[in-house]
């Protein structure tokens, strides 16, 4: 199954502005990238690199005035519903494999030490491994109210949970807070969620925002905002929070104006 996927930013600088641009579908995800193209207006150099996550970033610098770019690409996608495992076990800490345990600290938006004995709380009596995980998606997707505008760039984990709202990434933060909280290793991830087999929302597509978990030896999709599992992702970016995955990050002042996904 192929899916197009993409989007448009227009910006206003004042002063030429270095930015880093994060939208580009990784290579080592379940979807195939066949085609990708990139636009500007006006026309400037892009500097590909790749972050400590493995994520594909873009380095350009702005030009004073509008400036619009676009990303667009055609991906093959399996077609099938995300996987899931009712059985799969949680791993002791001692049994992780090495390069997990950064995904079972505290990071900048999940403050999984500022919450933990609230996990414990809610969760500790629930077995160990994929039940444990789903019911912390339960959880936040029956309690926390999705409204766009509740949150901004600094809204906190902990924020999420004594406010009671928020976006996907604020889902997202504290679904893996909580996870970490129980010594489960979970990242944040982020990128293009089609609407496939579902009935489209009545807002306009936006960037999508979920969960990776770690059990029994392999990484697993999860989703608190949908709690369900979906057809279609195609993955941008991966790590400890949103700020390691920002679609956008600017060394200055420049005015979104636009942005279409």
């Amino acid at each position: 199954m192929h899916v197009r996927v993409g989007c448009e930013f227009t910006y206003e600088a004042t002063w030429p502005t270095p930015t880093i641009i994060q939208v580009q579908p990784r290579l080592d995800a379940a979807h195939s990238l066949l085609h990708e193209m990139w636009e500007t207006t006006p026309h400037v150099d892009f500097h590909p690199y790749t972050d400590l996550f493995g994520n594909i970033c873009q380095r350009v610098t702005m030009p004073v005035g509008e400036f619009i770019w676009r990303y667009n690409a055609i991906a093959e996608v399996s077609g099938e519903l995300d996987e899931a495992a009712p059985d799969a076990r949680q791993m002791p800490i001692e049994e992780l494999p090495d390069d997990t345990l950064v995904y079972t600290l505290p990071s900048r938006f999940c403050l999984s030490d500022v919450l933990a004995d609230t996990a414990w709380n809610l969760f500790g009596a629930i077995q160990p491994g994929w039940a444990r995980v789903q019911a912390i998606n339960d959880w936040v997707h029956d309690n926390i109210r999705f409204q766009y505008g509740t949150s901004t760039s600094l809204t906190t984990s902990a924020d999420v949970y004594e406010q009671r709202v928020g976006v996907c990434r604020d889902f997202a933060h504290l679904a893996v807070t909580f996870c970490r909280a129980l010594n489960i290793p979970a990242r944040y991830v982020f990128g293009y969620l089609p609407d496939i087999g579902v009935t489209p929302p009545d807002h306009p597509m936006d960037f999508c925002a979920w969960t990776e978990v770690f059990l029994d030896g392999r990484w697993w999709t999860f989703d608190p905002r949908n709690n369900a599992r979906r057809i279609g992702r195609v993955l941008i970016g991966r790590g400890r929070d949103a700020l390691d995955v920002a679609m956008v990050t600017t060394y200055g002042g420049p005015k979104l104006k636009n942005m279409t996904v």
